[in-house]
């Protein structure tokens, strides 16, 4: 039986210099996520932007949500200004569209899996915060993301102890993961677990709510639908995926 997920639009603004659509606004869905998604059996569905009372008649046809990375999460939408004179504004409007397909998926317990800003929205939605430009408000830490080099950035990773990542990983030796993200979660919250850190700076990678089965809401901040582009290097991104549709 052919199960649909939901993918929560990345959006691209009217743009007067854009030769196409220039004056409009463009919902997408990034290739390589949709590679990701795309399996026999599965119907990937991009949810549109639309008036609510569409939007939730759309989200009661759907079995699981996946939200995709993207742009910054705006500060306001976690109670606080931007810092250095409003450099990092982000996405209110996507925020709050995505918010409210989360907060769906959470009250009528549909299984997530969050990658990237999609693992900050979810520490969000759940009351927490996040460092609106990681190197600025927490100077000792990697370079998690490099324009030139996107997907090619690594790091190691360590797995909280016994729990779902820790379990799922327990084969890989030394594990790596890719980095594309510019913020990164500060105050974890409510009712959720951190279940990776880097080991070099402490940077949280992973989350889990605890208010359901474990594992059926995750976010991770790595982009495994990217994991091709360093194979091997880096841990195996099927397991992450398998660990999603289980609940589905």
């Amino acid at each position: 039986m052919t199960k649909k997920i939901g993918i929560s639009s990345c959006f691209m603004y009217p743009d007067i210099n854009r030769t196409v659509f220039g004056h409009k606004t463009l919902l997408y869905l990034e290739s390589d996520m949709a590679k990701y998604i795309s399996r026999k059996g599965i119907l990937p569905v991009l949810i549109p932007d639309v008036a609510d009372d569409v939007l939730y008649e759309i989200l009661g046809q759907l079995d699981g949500f996946v939200f995709q990375g993207g742009a910054d999460l705006a500060p306001q939408t976690y109670g606080e200004e931007p810092i250095i004179d409003g450099r990092w504004k982000g996405d209110a409007h996507r925020d709050q569209y995505e918010l409210k397909i989360m907060d769906y998926a959470v009250k009528h317990d549909k299984p997530i899996l969050a990658i990237c800003r999609g693992c900050q929205l979810m520490n969000v939605y759940f009351g927490g915060t996040l460092y609106q430009d990681t190197l600025t408000q927490k100077p000792n830490s990697l370079i998690h993301r490099d324009a030139q080099l996107y997907d090619k950035v690594n790091h190691k990773i360590d797995f909280t102890k016994g729990r779902l990542l820790d379990r799922l990983y327990k084969d890989a030796n030394n594990p790596i993961i890719n980095s594309v993200h510019h913020q990164s979660i500060k105050d974890v919250g409510k009712n959720l677990e951190v279940l990776a850190v880097c080991p070099d700076d402490g940077c949280i990678e992973a989350i889990s709510y605890t208010g359901t089965k474990e594992g059926k809401f995750i976010g991770v901040q790595w982009h495994p639908e990217f994991s091709h582009t360093l194979k091997d290097k880096v841990i195996d991104a099927e397991k992450l995926w398998e660990n999603f549709v289980r609940f589905l």
